[in-house]
Order: structure tokens, then sequence, then C-alpha cells
């Protein structure tokens, strides 16, 4: 096979390799040098849309109309963008060998790509139920979310089965987005998750409880403290029943399984560092290989604020490492030096006429604050947590834009706060003042 050439390389073509494309176009790249190999068959998009919009009955988001970079505000970069600047976007194309050491990328189809510097930007995967042997798990309609084709198999399965059952396996990010999206298409809804509120790894118990009887009042039932062991299916091999753990059978014409994700690192497994699950990188995403970079769900980086180092699987860090990075490459062969990566971190997530914002760190004491009654006609609630007396965290829920700031900076300022009770009594205004 005849080996193409290049002098970056982006692997993977999710979000970090838009946003690092449009930054090697900030930075003069010239036609020809950048490829982008992704496995994906369209240029890269947006991915929250998947789990909101590209699942409602109305107002339903489709491609183009939600390529990088318009999720933060940018310029949406169509399939043209691409060809204009001299971009090989390399599409369909799966890389299954990549040797660091002779800068050589081998694709499933046994073309070669050589480069001079390489972006590391595969992203994650999703964690399959087949993975564990679940019985029945490969039955038809059990389904993920991760990429296009995964959400066009979902609006099959809603627009197949009209107001149907689904089961929710999971109470994490796509648990909740994808409950509340298949509720809005009137499937019926349960959701099941082993943990004893929802959305764990940010949500204390108070927060939960509002957003668990808030889907409980829009009809979704939910089903803790157990987790599906098994499926059966009818005679066309689509699944029917979901079996708890705990002896129920659920009945399901869907089931929706989000039980997290992996990253994405084997093919470069003992080629480079790796730490806490992902590619260990420094401040500018450079890994322990000279030329090679990871950014996004892959990267495992110094985390400034709280002297750390941590992988992040969020797409507002996908688009600033991927940024970074692209900065740290150029600055770095004009031999200039850029300032070193110092990430807060930020979740966020819509569901029904739900929209909450998080900015910190989620460690030490929390408090509750506001108006967190889930049958309130506009509720609007959230959290501080407090480190060695200094605020570290924010959550909101239902905030204005400048709502939304005032406690980004609370996050990144930190400020001392020496009795809790103040929190609590001054609530969201204490954010506005600092």
């Amino acid at each position: 096979m005849a080996e193409k050439s290049f002098k970056y390389v982006i692997i993977g073509g999710g979000v970090s390799a838009g946003y690092a494309a449009r930054e090697f176009c900030k930075q003069g790249v010239k036609p020809g040098e950048l490829a982008i190999i992704s496995k994906e068959a369209v240029a890269p998009y947006e991915r929250p849309a998947l789990s909101k919009a590209y699942l409602f009955p109305e107002g339903t988001a489709r491609l183009p109309g939600f390529h990088v970079c318009v999720g933060s505000g940018g310029e949406r970069l169509l399939p043209e963008w691409y060809k204009e600047k001299g971009i090989e976007l390399i599409l369909s194309t799966e890389i299954v060998k990549a040797d660091l050491a002779a800068k050589t990328l081998v694709s499933a189809a046994g073309e070669i790509f050589k480069y001079h510097i390489l972006i590391i930007a595969t992203g994650s995967t999703v964690i399959k139920l087949t993975d564990f042997g679940v019985q029945g798990a490969d039955a038809k309609n059990i389904l993920y979310l991760r990429e296009i084709d995964d959400a066009d198999k979902l609006v099959e399965a809603i627009k197949g089965k009209k107001n149907g059952k689904a089961v929710i396996v999971g109470g994490g990010y796509i648990g909740l987005e994808l409950s509340a999206a298949l509720r809005i298409n009137n499937i019926d809804v349960t959701m099941v998750y082993p943990e004893p509120w929802c959305m764990p790894r940010l949500f204390t118990a108070g927060i939960a409880a509002f957003y668990e009887g808030y889907y409980a009042n829009k009809g979704v039932k939910i089903v803790k403290g157990t987790v599906a062991v098994g499926f059966n299916a009818d005679s066309n091999g689509e699944v029917k029943e979901v079996k708890l753990k705990d002896g129920r059978v659920l009945e399901a014409d869907i089931v929706v399984v989000g039980v997290g994700g992996r990253p994405l690192t084997t093919l470069f497994k003992g080629q480079v560092e790796e730490e806490k699950g992902g590619i260990k990188t420094d401040a500018f995403f450079k890994t322990s290989i000279s030329d090679v970079y990871a950014v996004g769900d892959v990267a495992t980086f110094p985390l400034k604020l709280y002297n750390d180092i941590r992988r992040v699987e969020h797409v507002d860090h996908a688009r600033k490492s991927a940024e970074q990075a692209v900065k740290a490459i150029k600055s770095n062969e004009e031999g200039k030096t850029i300032d070193v990566y110092d990430y807060l971190p930020f979740f966020y997530s819509r569901s029904f006429d739900l929209s909450w914002q998080f900015y910190g760190d989620n460690v030490g004491d929390a408090v509750l604050f506001g108006d967190n009654d889930p049958a309130s006609p506009k509720p609007k609630f959230g959290s501080y947590w407090i480190k060695d007396g200094k605020v570290v965290g924010v959550f909101l829920e239902g905030g204005t834009p400048d709502e939304n700031k005032a406690i980004a900076k609370v996050a990144r300022v930190q400020p001392p706060v020496e009795n809790l009770d103040v929190l609590t009594k001054e609530g969201l205004s204490f954010a506005c003042k600092i």
C-alpha cells in the first residue's frame, strides 16, 4: 500500500480533533501539512448534541448543524472548510497499529501514515455489558451512545417502538440525559442503577434528591440499589425483559446502557508513560515521547489549581486541551513559550427544562442552598463545597449566564469561609458578590 506522509497527524476525529484543526489554522498551518484520521464517517462534531437535541421529537438537531466549533459559539467547520484549508480529513479509517518510535500508523485496510508530530485524540469508548459476559446482552435494541451511528440506532428504536417501554441501565450523565430524552418522546422509562442516588461522582444526596424527585414527577421510574444481570429476548432476537439482581424482571422494548467509558489508549500501550488510566502528559499535553501529544479524555495532565494530576472526561476540556497542545507545538517550533494549562474543571447538563453547571472540585463539606423542591415551577438551588476553610467547588441549577459566571469565579478564586451557615443563609448572593 502506498504511504502518506504529513507534518502533523491527529488520530481521532472527535471534538478535540476539530478544535485542534481550528487552532492549527489560527497558528498558520500550511496546506498539506495536517491530517485528521477518524474511524467515524463524518467530520468532527459536538458530541453532547447526541444525548440531547439529536433525540428530540421537535427542534431536532442534525448534521451539518452541530459540527465543531458551534458548541462554544465558534464557526461551524463543515467538511468543505477542511478542504479549503488544505487539511486532509481521512474518514472511516481505523488505525490498528501505532509505532511511535518509527512515527508510523497503519490502518485496518493496510494504509500507512507517517508523521513528524502526532496528537492522540482517540477519546473514550463505552463500556459494554457484553464485555462482562452479561447473559443476553447481545440482544437487539440493547443500545449504547457514544457516536453518531449509535444515536441513529436509538432514533430508529424510538420510532419503531412508539409509546414503548425503555429501561436505562446506569444513573450517571448518560442515564439522566437519555431518560429525559426518551420520556420527551413519550416512552415509558425506568432507570436502574446500583448506587444509593444518581450521579454519585458529582451529586451529593441532597442534590440528587431534587433530580430524582423531578424525574419521578415527569413519569420516570427509578430503581436503585440493584443491577441488570441478564436479558430475555423474543423470537426476533429483540430484548423484551431485563432481569435484575434483586429478582425483579422489567419489561423493555428498548434498553440503553450508560455505565461509563474507558479511554482508548490500547494502541499506545508500552510505548508511552501512563498514569491514572490515561496517557501521562505535561502542562502542554506533551507525552513521555517527544513529538507525541495527547489531549481530551486520554490525557492525564497536571491540574495546576489543585496541584494534582488528573484525567478529565468532558467536552470543555476536550476543546481546551486540544487548543493548548497546538499552541505548544507551534510555539515550540518558533522557540517561544506559552503559559501552562491552568484548567478549572467544568461540567454541565441539560434535561427537560433543567440546566445545571458545576465548577471546581467536589471535595470537603457540602452546603446546600436555595429552592430545591422538585415541584417548584422554577427551581433554583445549588451547593458549595468547602475544604480547608475555602470554597473549592460550586454547583448551580437554573442559573442565569451571569450567575454561572459568578460561581465559576468563586471556584477559581477559592474565597475563605469561616462559617458554613453563612453560605446556607446567603446562598447564591455569596457568589455574586465575589
